[in-house]
């Protein structure tokens, strides 16, 4: 059985290895695909396996042998699953494989912001200590997060994971989700958006994009955070308006926002928050630590053999 990666090299850039997944069939394995080269690819191919590059309904036409795509991550609105339901093409996605690793990332930005470990090593190394007159100083103000509120924005398994290592630092934590009736949590308090908004200290976005929570993060939502909150966004780069965020922060409506995600990955070069104040952004690493990855890779091998098997597991559209 023929298959394809069309982009792996994301999951992969040498150092995990493809060969448990080489057993299971005809494996070819490319880092990147342009879009122009995706039928070329993909032709004759009967699994197809994308992180990134779309497959929708006029590519998928074009390959009749494809019979089940596997998708390199949790999110799936690259394929047209409708037209893969209506074709019987299973489609599998990596279900819960980065929970410890996000919500790790999440208390990066947030500790960041809070010891400001990096300006006060900087400072040292520039040489303010040596000639401090003091045992100690400070360049910017630290702070606790112990009584501080902690605000999630959806509450799945990263939400939970969040809300557990908030509690073990003494947070309060509230949080606002679509069923809030779901979950027997007696230490997290479940609130509205608006509320949530005004009390939090530190605003956690873990979210999935829908057309409801698009723009979500928007100018009147930033206005009634306070001055002293940090927002922080690991989900989805949609769920925040950008051109807002970047006013509030550099009108001092907030203190910061730790971002790895944004609209447009790479950033175009106009992004409003590359030149924002007080925003941290990294490039979508959140999910990616070796450990992640590797466990992202055992889910994935699972997926080829259900379905090489006839037994395909975490599918998506059927």
């Amino acid at each position: 059985m023929k298959a394809v990666i069309l982009d792996g090299f994301c999951e992969n850039p040498g150092d995990l290895s493809w060969d448990n997944v080489a057993g299971l069939c005809e494996l070819t394995v490319y880092d990147r695909t342009a879009p122009e080269d995706v039928i070329a690819r993909a032709q004759g191919a009967e699994i197809l396996v994308v992180n990134k590059v779309p497959l929708r309904e006029e590519t998928l036409a074009q390959l009749p042998d494809v019979r089940y795509i596997a998708v390199l991550a949790t999110g799936f609105n690259i394929i047209d699953t409708e037209y893969c339901a209506k074709r019987g093409i299973p489609v599998s996605n990596i279900p819960a494989y980065s929970t410890d690793s996000v919500a790790q990332y999440v208390f990066s930005f947030i500790l960041a912001h809070a010891s400001r470990v990096a300006e006060h090593s900087a400072a040292v190394h520039e040489g303010q200590w040596t000639s401090c007159p003091d045992f100690t100083f400070r360049v910017v103000p630290i702070a606790e997060l112990a009584g501080k509120t902690l605000g999630i924005v959806g509450f799945g398994k990263i939400g939970q994971k969040v809300a557990c290592i908030a509690q073990a630092f003494g947070m309060r934590v509230i949080a606002t989700t679509a069923h809030p009736d779901k979950y027997a949590e007696k230490t997290v308090v479940f609130t509205d958006a608006d509320t949530l908004a005004r009390e939090s200290d530190y605003i956690s976005l873990h979210c999935p994009l829908t057309p409801q929570t698009t723009g979500l993060v928007n100018a009147q939502f930033l206005s009634k955070m306070k001055k002293s909150a940090f927002l922080v966004n690991t989900s989805r780069g949609p769920v925040v308006d950008e051109q807002a965020l970047a006013q509030a922060l550099d009108n001092g409506s907030i203190a910061g926002a730790g971002l790895d995600v944004l609209s447009d990955e790479p950033p175009k070069a106009d992004n409003p928050l590359l030149t924002a104040k007080n925003c941290l952004i990294t490039p979508h690493i959140a999910w990616a630590p070796t450990e992640t990855r590797q466990r992202l890779m055992d889910i994935f091998t699972d997926n080829i053999r259900g379905f090489v098997t006839g037994k395909p597991i975490n599918v998506v559209n059927m």
